[in-house]
């Protein structure tokens, strides 16, 4: 093979991984730091949401569906009252008019997803739910490359791989420890539920992803609110009505209520902030070390075994996020302004992260013209 056809191939699979213009010194800039950072605190909110649910859950409280009409509620009371003080096009009615049934899908994909995987810990086992949840990743990846024209390279596909692994670590390293694994009633339907939730979270996701960078996070928040207080007030008042009013209330019980719903209440205002700044595929590679924050709680609160490969899984986990991250993802521009498109990104820098500043910009003119 002659020196010119392996520069070709080198710089076809370069291209192709992402690399083509990477510089290695780019790789920890403030935007990554950031956006891993951003990524953890989201992880320890969804931590600090299952370490709340496992104390109630001790407590004898199995409220699931109430749990969630109350963060519901809390976003209908703050984000859907500012939005009907807003006027023309952005105003709550008009909205409405134009928009209902894609946010009525949305809230309903949010909702049910939320109710499956807590109804899946009746009927499986942990290590199934930890596994199948995963399942969220490639079907949103794949809905984001048919509806939002998210365009992945080689490396993107390594890094989900990677996390992947290390999930795969964490679940052995329950295994090795001998933690609890939960029920086994029904570990075929347990494990529907999983993947149902799964395909309703990816569907959630990118509803979001498309709102927030196309629309507003408060538009989002407060459809959010409106459509998860009214489906989940039905489910609730249908399903768990004599479970609420079973709960032996005492000021313990109410303060875990009130911790819980302010984490739900931080944890959905403050997602869409990270989901804007990177994308819902990359925000859930970086959810994937929530479980591990919640064992590392569990070693102290509920007395779990420690396993190196916990430490192991974290770490593979945490490079697989820096490596899907490093390298941006692109978008496939619409017709009209693909010859733009094309001529703004021949110059851009060298350093791929100010690249998907620069591809923002485009798209977001883009919409503005529209």
């Amino acid at each position: 093979m002659d020196q010119h056809t392996e520069h070709t191939l080198c710089g076809k699979l370069s291209t192709a991984c992402g690399f083509s213009s990477f510089k290695f010194k780019d790789i920890f800039t403030k935007r990554l730091l950031k956006t891993i950072a951003l990524g953890q605190v989201l992880s320890l909110l969804i931590c600090g949401t299952a370490v709340t649910c496992q104390l109630l859950a001790d407590s004898k409280v199995e409220t699931p569906m109430f749990q969630s009409f109350l963060n519901y509620a809390l976003l209908l009371l703050t984000y859907t009252t500012f939005l009907c003080t807003r006027k023309g096009d952005d105003n709550i009615l008009q909205i409405l008019r134009t928009k209902w049934w894609k946010y009525l899908v949305m809230g309903l994909a949010d909702v049910e997803a939320n109710y499956a995987v807590v109804k899946a810990y009746q009927f499986t086992t942990l290590t199934s739910i930890q596994l199948l949840d995963c399942f969220v990743i490639p079907v949103l990846m794949a809905l984001s490359w048919i509806l939002l024209k998210t365009r992945y390279k080689l490396v993107h596909f390594v890094a989900v791989m990677v996390c992947l692994l290390g999930v795969g670590a964490m679940v052995g390293a329950d295994f090795l420890a001998g933690r609890d694994q939960g029920s086994t009633s029904d570990v075929l339907l347990g494990d529907s539920l999983v993947l149902l939730s799964a395909v309703l979270y990816a569907v959630s996701n990118v509803c979001q992803e498309h709102t927030v960078k196309n629309e507003s996070r408060v538009e989002f928040l407060g459809m959010m609110g409106l459509f998860g207080t009214l489906i989940s007030g039905v489910q609730f008042a249908v399903f768990e009505t004599h479970a609420v009013k079973a709960v032996k209330w005492d000021r313990c019980i109410i303060l875990l209520f009130g911790l819980y719903v302010s984490i739900m209440y931080a944890l959905y205002s403050f997602m869409p902030v990270v989901v804007r700044m990177t994308s819902a595929t990359a925000v859930n590679l970086s959810l994937l070390t929530a479980d591990l924050f919640s064992l590392f709680c569990g070693l102290f609160l509920f007395h779990y075994k420690f396993s190196v490969l916990y430490l192991i899984s974290f770490a593979v986990i945490t490079g697989g996020f820096i490596m899907f991250n490093v390298i941006p993802t692109s978008s496939a521009p619409p017709n009209n302004s693909a010859e733009e498109f094309a001529n703004r990104t021949a110059g851009s820098s060298s350093n791929p992260l100010m690249d998907a500043d620069l591809e923002a910009e485009t798209f977001i003119a883009v919409d503005d013209r529209d």
